[in-house]
C-alpha cells in the first residue's frame, strides 16, 4: 500500500513533468464539453486550471455524474497504452467559469510514463484511489439507499471544496439539486429537496446563497459506509 508521503512524492513528480514539457493546452468556458462519451481521442487530458465534471449516459438516456476533476488531475487515460486512439468512456464538461487543460499525445504520454518510475507509480496509484472511491459510492447506494448516496456525495464535496466558516464547513462551490440527483442515481431534483430538508431537520446542514454549509459532519458520516 502506498503511503501518503510516497504518493505526494509521485504527485510532485507528475506536476514537475507537466510544467517542464510545455504541452499544448485547450481552454473552454462553463458548460462546454471537452470530450464526449464514445468518441475516439488521441490525447490524454489533464486539468491545468478550473474544474470539470465526468459523466456518462445510462441506457435509458439519463445522465449519471461520476465526479469532479480539479487542477493537475488526469481526465482521460484508458485503453491500450500503445493505441493511437481510445474510445472515451465518459463525457467531460467544464463546471467552473472556465477551464484550461493540457492536451497530451497519448502515445508520447505512455512513453514518458514508462521511462519514469515516479510517473508510472503516480498513474497507477491515482487510478487505484479513484477505483476505491467508485466502489465506496456503489456501496453507499447499495447499503444505505439514495439518502446514503446523497450523504456520501455531500461528504465528498466537503473534501473537495470545503472550507471552515463560523457556521461550519462551507462547500464553496455551486452544485444544483439537479446535479446532486445525477450523482446519486435519482431521477428528480425534488427527491433531493426532500432529502436535504431531512438533513436540515436533523440540524446537519443549512443552505445559504445556494451553497451547503455542514453544521454537523458526524451526522453526514453516520450514513456513509
Amino acid at each position: 500500500m502506498t503511503t501518503h508521503n510516497e504518493f505526494f512524492q509521485y504527485e510532485m513528480a507528475f506536476h514537475e513533468y507537466l510544467q517542464k514539457k510545455h504541452f499544448t493546452t485547450v481552454k473552454k468556458d462553463r458548460y462546454q464539453y471537452i470530450v464526449f462519451e464514445g468518441v475516439q481521442i488521441p490525447f490524454v487530458y489533464v486539468v491545468k486550471e478550473g474544474i470539470v465534471k465526468s459523466s456518462l449516459l445510462t441506457k435509458d438516456g439519463r445522465e449519471f455524474n461520476i465526479g469532479y476533476i480539479q487542477k493537475n488531475e488526469l481526465v482521460s487515460l484508458v485503453g491500450n497504452e500503445h493505441s493511437n486512439h481510445v474510445d472515451m468512456p465518459f463525457n467531460i464538461r467544464v463546471e467552473s467559469d472556465s477551464a484550461e487543460l493540457y492536451q497530451i499525445n497519448r502515445v508520447q504520454f505512455w512513453e514518458d510514463v514508462n521511462t519514469n518510475e515516479n510517473l508510472l507509480r503516480f498513474v497507477k496509484e491515482y487510478y487505484r484511489q479513484n477505483l476505491v472511491k467508485q466502489i465506496e459510492k456503489s456501496q453507499n447506494l447499495a447499503m444505505n439507499g439514495k439518502f446514503g448516496a446523497l450523504c456520501a456525495q455531500i461528504y465528498e464535496l466537503a473534501e473537495l471544496f470545503g472550507c471552515k466558516s463560523n457556521q461550519g464547513i462551507l462547500i464553496d462551490f455551486n452544485v444544483t439539486n439537479q446535479e446532486l440527483a445525477k450523482f446519486c442515481g435519482i431521477n428528480s431534483a425534488s427527491s433531493i429537496n426532500r432529502m436535504l430538508r431531512k438533513l436540515k431537520d436533523m440540524n446537519s446542514i443549512k443552505i445559504v446563497n445556494n451553497k451547503i454549509i455542514i453544521k454537523d459532519l458526524s451526522i453526514i458520516e453516520s450514513f456513509v459506509v
